[in-house]
Parts: structure tokens; C-alpha cells; sequence
């Protein structure tokens, strides 16, 4: 009997289905594992192979769970608001709702035929209204707790998209989607105060299994310093500068400010000389995005002609202005302290302005000195000591006490952009008199769903397709809102809806997340790192706090699955080019339209570059479970690994090996219930062990390995016995659950499917090795390897060293002095 994946996967989808194999339920008593996968945007024509990296690793330990007894959560829905979704239906010259809706069933369907084991029971989709309803609600929640709020201020405004994104959105200098450029410009948004949850946010990630870098980043984002706010008068004006820094100690070496181009200040300050310079650079800033201005290697700048004293030393010092320093970030000011600060020691480099050391240590004509040392130059604390936080206690107690400054924590967090003017969100569901918010919805009024529009691309005025809707602008004397929520509004909290997909009466009802809360897996991308997951975590601490959830974190594990990478193409000036665009000849590549030779190389898949490989063309001619083992086998879950179609083969040439340990040519099964060989045993359990043990911490590269192994050996005994190979098909189910099934059913005769039954456990004498090789040293250089128990005595190891003839040379003449043995890991014979 063939192995032909493409007559029995088919068929186990629809058993899965039929008997909803994997629906969830709360089961008192029962552990529950709650694994889920970061839900994908249904914005393309499908899957690419790069989706199911994260998928296939949460499958195989949902699978896993239930085989263990635990109640397993495992559910899928669609990140389907935002822009991704809207810009293919504007490209497609379609409704969003036909549009999503269509990707959404494609989804589906592309999603079931891989055999992953969700509970599609509880799918949902953000653009649903009876989910969106409650995304609406919790946005009121937020507004009447002062958190959701109206804001005049500088926000990254893309007009190609005709949008606002956030921080997050925006990489170096363009839209995250589509690569469009990026400026700032100032507007009135609505604002979440996420800046009020910094501190919660940072102590969060202490109690969370997570990786330490993802941890890193967030913490980096948040930005929580201490330091001091100090003021500086301007001279012959009554305005004061205020700036926030973290080294107090240096106030003596600032010898020049630096304002944001933004800052309110500068129109009132900036002299009639230099107002026309201070102007054309402001302009020429709006243009560049916060990422730009402050990765730009080359530091630009303006003197506004103003002059500020240096409270501690009452010296005038120049004020410039530069996009380096961000109006957002601090006070939107800086002191410049060029002696012992890099990024300010190449300001004053390029413009020419003085450098002062303050601390001793280092050459300041040459290099900013950030080390640690003695105040010099700095009045009353000359001599003080920097290190350990000394000198800047010391010096902030000082300035308190002189009324010149005061004791100050700030962070780098920004609150969260939380508008889009575009269609395709959430309704904020917000009322308002003369363009004044007046109240927020009512539950009863909710969900206020979007309304069909003439047109659904960008007005490109910076308001939403829905103020040219009149019957929904206008409502009993009040305006409605007309921005939409950012696609990440639905993200934030639809981990918990899957608790209770089908409420109509709550979010989710507090007993069901308090059963399956919180998230024990996690699987998604780094790209989340900081934008999704820190406003998910933000959302459920205010759910939290409204005493509507138990746990402050959602997720207590969080994976990132590493990229597939598949071949691109880029030209002289590193420009990639559509596949489509590329002809190979006598083994280069060219670029069809100019005949320019390319370079071929491993890089991100993406459809707009046309280097993406299609799961429908993969499990067509190789299978679901083919492709299940090769993305578990080709390297680990968290590392880029290039997508090789020989590797794939590899993996379909393995399962076909592996389906002769169950049947013969014919469709007779080789399973007899005869007794297995000791060896046979030993084979088993140490797979058992190997598998068990990779799958808890995720290396399923190595599980895979060792089912090669397993399975190669379990060939050359010829294995027939039915305690062999049944566990040996349940190691094979979470990764090749198809396959598993079959010969479950087929050549062990058994029914009602493999999914729950019970783990093999492994045998520990079983599973380890009687003997062992282990290598021989004679004054530390190896001389060969021994055959022994694992625990002999050091007698029994020197013997048999001893008669191994390279050792015998080695020793001819000599006597051992000294013996360094180590059971089971090291031998080395020391000879005078």
C-alpha cells in the first residue's frame, strides 16, 4: 500500500470535523493548556509557507497537551480591520467586506488542509460586528476613565495612505505597508493613555516566561528614567526652557541647548536674524519621520540666536535647534553637555560649538568621555565621585535646595495613536457638539457598525471616507466621530473572546476567562514585539484593574517563530525585483525589462516580490504532513531558516520510509502482536524520551531527528511488534497527525482516533545506553575511545584504556602521575 497523503489527508480533515475532534470545553478538574497563534491578516490571496512556521509549532504542542490528558484551548480567527485588508479591496475595486470575506474562506480553507487542530467552533473575525461591539464598549470604558482622550499633536502622517500610523507602523522613515513616506505633521488625534500603565507594564515582565530580548525591547520602548527637570531663563525674556535629564552631575559642562524644530518656543525666541534659516529648516524637518532624524549619521542643525543661562554656572549659552531632539520625547529640549555625550560631542564637532569635561577620564577633543570618575570644573562638587548614582544624588538634592531644579521620573513611552482616517475600522463610538467630544455610545447603542460608502480610498484631506456619509455624521443634533480604531484595537483583546466567542451579553463571561486565562503558548513573530503585545498587555490591565479579568498578563509564555526565507532578487543599487521580472541564463539572472545581471539571495518572502511559495502547491504534490515535518525540521523555532524544496523531499522520503514499518507493498499490515526484541524496546524508549522532552521545550528540529533515527533503525530490525509500533504512530501524531490517524486505524486496527489518546511514557532503563563510547586522553590530546558502562568504576576505564595500542605508545616509558576520570565524560591519563 502507497504513502499517498493527497487520498488520506483529505479524509481525516472532514473526520476531524465531523466529530469535532478538537472542540474546547471547560472541564472541572482537568488542566487546561490554552495554546494560540498570533491570527493572521486576511489581506493577501492566500498563505504563504511563512505562516505555518508558527502554526505548526503550536499544533504540534496543542496536539501534544491532549495526548497528555490536559483540556486544550487551541482556536483561529482573522486580524481583518485595518489597513493591509482595505488596500486590497481598494485594489481590487471591491468592498472591504466582500473582499475580507473572501480572503477570510480562503483562509479557512487553506488553514484546514495543513491539519492543524483548532477548535474552529470559536473562530471569530474583528470585523464582525458582534465582535467589534465589545471593542467599541471597551473604548468607552477607557473614555470614561480619562484614558481615551482628544490630542493636539505631532503624528507620523503618511499621505499616500492618507492616514496617521503609530511609532510602531513607521519603518526607517516609511510606512510599514507599502513603503511610503512618512511625515510629521500636527493634528488633532484621539490618544490612549498607555503612558499611565508604564510602571505596571515594566513590573509585568518579571512573571512572564518570555524571550529575554523580546523583554529588552519592551522595556527599552517604556523608557523609564530618573533624573531631574531643571529650567533655563532666556536671556532678556521671561520664558524658561525646561529640560529633563538623567545627568544632573554634568549641568557645569553643558555649553549649548538644543530644541526640538517643533517646540512652541522656538517662534518666540528665535531672533529676526535668524528667523528665515530657523523656518526653512523647520519645513524641511516636518518631512522626515522620528526614525530618520534620529538614526541620520550626519547632525544638522540651526541657531535660533537666542542665548539661555546655565542655572548652576550663570554662563549664556547658545540655543539651537536640530532634528535630533524630538518635541514628543522629554520636554522636546535638551542641555548639551558635548564633553560626555556622543550623540551631542558630534553636534559640536560638526557646528563648532565649545566642549567642557566636567568628570575626569578620556580626551574630550577627541571623544565624548561616558565613563565613570571625579566632578571636575563643577563649583561645589568638585571631586565627587560618578559611579554608583553618588555624584547625581548628591547634585539633585542640591538643586532642590537651591529651587533651581526638582527630582523627576520620566519615560520615552508615548501614549498610543488611536485614530486612522480610512474606512476600514472600528467606528469610534463617540458623539460630539462642534467637533467637542460630548459623550461615548451606550452598550444598547452598540455595535455602530460601519456604513457603505461611495468611495472607500483616503479623502487625502485628512478625514475619514465616513464624513462624506451625512445619515451617519449627523445624529440628533450631534456629530458622530468619524475616525476609525487602528487595526491593532481588535488585537488587543481577542485572546480573551475565544474564552466565550459567543456571548451576547459581555466581552467574554468572567468564569470562562477565568478558566482558560492566562495564554500558556504564545506563537508569533518578532515584528509584534513591542506594538501588539504592549497594547494587548495595556488592555488587559485595564480589564484587570475593572476587576472584568483575573490576570493583569494575558500571555505567561510568548515564542517567536523565525522567518522562511525564499530566494529574491536585487539589482546594482540593491533594488529588489518581482520574480516575474527575472530570467536565469547559463546560471546568472537577469532583469527581463533592462537585461541587467541580478544577484540572487535568501530573503524575507512576500507576495510583492513574488518569491513566496504557495502551501496549496506544496501540499498537492507532497502533502500537509510533509510539509508539517519540514518546517519542523528545518532548524529552530526562533531562528530564519531558507526554504529548500530537496529538504522538503527529504521530509516526504522520510514519512514514505516510515509508512513501511505498517504496511507491506500491498495493503496488508506488518503489525503482529509478537514480542519485541530488547533492542527494539531500546530504540522506542529512547525516542519516547528524545521526543517527549523536545517537544516541552520547543526543539522540534531535534524531534524530528530523532524520529529519522527511530525509524531507521526500527527498519533494519525489521519491527513487526505491535508494542513498538503503537507508540511509535502516537510520537508521529503531533507533527504528522494524517499519517498518524491512518495507520492507527488501518494497520493497528484501532478506532475513535489517535488525538486523545494517552502519551507513551518512557522506560528510563530502556532509554539509556548500557554502554557508552567515550574518548581516551594522554596529556589531554585524545588517543582514541573506549566501550563502557556509563557509571564504571575509574579501575575499569584505566584497564580498558590501557589496551588500546595508540595508548600503550603514548605511555611506553612513562609512568601515570595523575589520573583525571569522570564517569560517563572524561578520561585522561597524565604520564611522566
Amino acid at each position: 500500500m502507497p504513502y499517498k497523503p493527497q487520498e488520506l489527508e483529505p479524509r481525516w480533515q472532514r473526520y476531524w470535523d465531523e466529530h469535532r475532534t478538537f472542540e474546547a470545553r471547560e472541564l472541572a478538574g482537568r488542566t487546561k493548556f490554552y495554546a494560540l497563534d498570533m491570527f493572521p491578516y486576511p489581506s493577501g490571496k492566500g498563505l504563504h509557507v511563512g505562516h505555518p512556521a508558527g502554526y505548526t509549532a503550536s499544533d504540534v504542542v496543542s496536539r501534544y497537551r491532549r495526548a497528555l490528558g490536559d483540556n486544550v484551548l487551541h482556536p483561529m480567527g482573522y486580524d481583518a480591520f485595518g489597513l493591509p485588508a482595505e488596500q486590497k479591496a481598494i485594489d481590487e475595486g471591491v468592498s472591504p467586506q466582500q473582499s475580507t470575506a473572501e480572503a477570510i474562506e480562503n483562509f479557512r480553507r487553506q488553514l484546514k488542509t495543513l491539519g492543524f487542530s483548532y477548535d474552529w467552533s470559536r473562530e471569530i473575525s474583528t470585523c464582525d460586528p458582534a465582535y467589534y461591539k465589545w471593542t467599541q464598549w471597551i473604548f468607552t470604558k477607557l473614555y470614561e476613565k480619562g484614558l481615551a482622550y482628544q490630542a493636539d499633536s505631532f503624528v507620523n502622517w503618511c499621505p499616500a495612505l492618507g492616514t496617521v500610523l503609530a511609532n510602531d507602523e513607521v519603518i526607517d522613515g516609511k510606512s510599514e505597508r507599502g513603503g511610503h513616506p512618512v511625515e510629521r505633521k500636527r493634528m488633532t488625534q484621539w490618544m490612549l493613555r498607555i503612558t499611565a500603565y508604564a510602571d505596571k507594564l515594566l513590573a509585568g515582565l518579571d512573571g512572564i516566561d518570555w524571550p529575554d530580548d523580546t523583554k529588552k525591547r519592551q522595556r527599552e520602548w517604556i523608557g523609564r528614567s530618573e533624573g531631574a527637570h531643571v529650567g533655563f531663563s532666556i536671556e532678556g525674556r521671561t520664558e524658561t526652557i525646561v529640560v529633563f535629564t538623567t545627568r544632573p552631575d554634568t549641568l557645569w559642562g553643558a555649553t549649548y541647548m538644543v530644541l526640538a524644530p517643533e517646540h512652541p518656543l522656538v517662534a518666540t525666541i528665535t531672533t529676526s536674524a535668524q528667523r528665515e534659516a530657523v523656518v526653512a529648516y523647520q519645513k524641511a524637518t516636518a518631512a522626515r519621520s522620528e526614525v530618520e532624524r534620529q538614526t541620520a549619521k550626519q547632525k544638522t542643525g540651526v541657531d535660533t540666536g537666542a542665548r539661555a543661562i546655565n542655572p548652576v554656572s550663570g554662563e549664556a549659552i547658545p540655543v539651537w535647534i536640530s532634528d535630533y531632539v524630538i518635541v514628543g520625547y522629554g520636554t522636546g529640549a535638551i542641555m548639551a553637555v558635548p564633553a560626555h555625550d556622543e550623540r551631542d560631542w558630534e553636534f559640536a564637532r560638526t557646528m563648532g560649538l565649545p566642549v567642557r569635561a566636567v568628570i575626569d577620564g578620556g580626551n574630550a577633543s577627541e571623544a565624548a568621555y561616558t565613563g565613570d570618575g571625579a566632578m571636575i570644573q563643577s563649583g561645589p562638587f568638585d571631586g565627587t565621585r560618578t559611579a554608583n548614582g553618588e555624584a547625581v544624588a548628591k547634585v539633585i538634592a542640591w538643586l532642590e535646595d537651591q529651587k533651581l531644579g526638582q527630582r523627576t521620573i520620566t519615560y520615552k513611552l508615548r501614549d498610543w495613536t488611536f485614530a486612522r482616517q480610512r474606512y476600514w475600522g472600528e467606528p469610534i463610538p463617540i458623539l460630539k457638539k462642534d467637533g467637542v467630544p460630548v459623550r461615548a455610545l451606550d452598550l444598547s447603542e452598540l455595535p455602530l457598525e460601519l456604513p457603505p460608502v461611495a468611495d472607500y480610498r483616503p479623502t487625502g484631506t485628512g478625514a475619514s471616507p465616513l464624513s462624506t456619509v451625512p445619515s451617519f455624521v449627523h445624529v440628533d443634533g450631534f456629530d458622530r466621530e468619524t475616525d476609525t480604531m487602528p487595526g491593532s484595537a481588535g488585537s488587543s483583546w481577542y485572546f480573551l473572546r475565544y474564552c466565550d466567542p459567543h456571548n451576547a451579553a459581555a466581552f467574554a463571561a468572567r468564569e470562562r476567562t477565568d478558566y482558560w486565562m492566562p495564554v500558556d503558548l504564545y506563537v508569533g513573530g518578532r515584528e509584534h514585539s513591542v506594538g501588539h503585545l504592549m497594547y494587548a498587555r495595556m488592555w488587559q490591565h485595564f480589564l484587570h484593574e475593572l476587576g472584568l479579568v483575573r490576570d493583569p498578563e494575558p500571555f505567561q509564555k510568548l515564542r517567536h517563530q523565525g522567518m522562511i526565507l525564499g530566494y529574491s532578487y536585487v539589482d546594482g543599487n540593491k533594488q529588489k525585483i518581482h520574480v516575474n521580472d527575472v530570467e536565469e541564463r547559463d546560471g546568472a539572472f537577469y532583469r527581463r525589462s533592462t537585461n541587467e545581471r541580478l544577484t540572487q539571495r535568501m530573503d524575507k518572502m512576500s507576495k510583492r516580490y513574488g518569491n513566496v511559495v504557495n502551501p496549496d502547491d506544496v501540499v498537492s504534490e507532497y502533502g500537509a504532513d510533509a510539509l508539517r515535518v519540514y518546517i519542523c525540521f528545518m532548524g529552530p523555532l526562533d531562528a530564519d531558516k531558507p526554504w529548500q524544496t530537496n529538504g522538503l523531499e527529504g521530509q516526504f522520503n522520510f514519512l514514505k520510509r516510515a509508512w513501511r514499518l505498517f504496511f507491506d507493498g500491498d495493503d496488508r499490515t506488518r503489525v503482529e502482536n509478537s514480542a519485541a526484541t530488547l533492542e527494539q524496546k531500546r530504540i522506542l524508549h529512547k525516542a519516547i524520551k528524545k521526543v517527549t522532552h523536545d517537544i516541552e521545550s520547543l526543539d522540534l528540529n531535534t524531534a524530528i531527528s530523532a524520529l529519522h533515527i527511530a525509524t531507521r533503525d526500527l527498519l533494519e530490525q525489521d519491527t513487526r511488534a505491535r508494542e513498538i509500533l503503537e507508540p511509535l504512530a502516537q510520537l508521529f501524531a503531533p507533527f504528522a497527525p494524517h499519517f498518524a490517524e491512518e495507520v492507527w486505524a488501518r494497520s493497528l486496527g484501532k478506532q475513535d482516533g489517535i488525538s486523545y489518546v494517552t502519551w507513551p511514557r518512557h522506560d528510563d532503563a530502556l532509554a539509556t545506553d548500557e554502554t557508552i563510547s567515550m574518548g581516551v586522553q594522554v596529556g589531554g590530546k585524545t588517543y582514541g575511545s573506549i566501550e563502557l558502562a556509563k557509571d564504571a568504576d575509574e579501575a575499569t576505564a584505566v584497564a580498558l584504556a590501557k589496551e588500546l595500542p595508540s595508548v600503550q605508545r603514548q605511555l611506553a616509558g612513562k609512568t601515570i602521575v595523575k589520573i583525571i576520570y569522570k564517569a560517563g565524560r572524561i578520561l585522561n591519563l597524565i604520564a611522566e
